[in-house]
């Protein structure tokens, strides 16, 4: 069952359930899911790497909503926010810990022949494939900094 039927079979059990917040996220995932489906560039198909994309996408609004929320003394919206984000992120494949992480991008690095920070650029590209949908872009980036200093 891919991505998209797996959040529909979820909104029928969540509207039986009576459950308001993951309602209201499992709707705007499919929202998202279907608008992109139905583009001209998806030709009425959906890959699960392309819902993960979104769903990753969707998870970066969540955070930096509730980020904005925080700082602006609104706990009641960012709680919501973060009660939609943790139901996302349950559709995305297990995370990367941070030593994780490390391991791969060092074995990237070795891959490429990277030696200094003007490397970088050679190591992100292969980076961001390979770990696509296992970490954000911002973790690896950071990790590739690191290490190549």
């Amino acid at each position: 069952m891919d991505i998209f039927d797996q959040v529909s079979e979820d909104i029928k059990k969540a509207m039986l359930a009576k459950e308001r917040v993951k309602l209201d996220a499992l709707r705007s995932i499919k929202k998202e899911l279907l608008e992109a489906k139905t583009s001209k560039a998806a030709h009425g198909d959906l890959t699960d790497e392309a819902s993960i994309t979104i769903l990753q996408k969707m998870v970066k609004q969540r955070r930096d909503s509730a980020e904005i929320y925080t700082t602006q003394a609104r706990p009641d919206l960012a709680e919501k926010e973060l009660e939609e984000l943790a139901v996302i992120e349950a559709y995305l494949p297990k995370q990367l810990s941070a030593e994780e992480l490390e391991a791969a991008v060092k074995a990237i690095i070795e891959e490429v022949g990277a030696k200094s920070p003007a490397d970088m650029g050679k190591v992100m590209g292969v980076a961001s494939k390979k770990l696509a949908g296992v970490t954000n872009g911002k973790a690896i980036s950071e990790t590739v900094k690191r290490l190549l200093n």
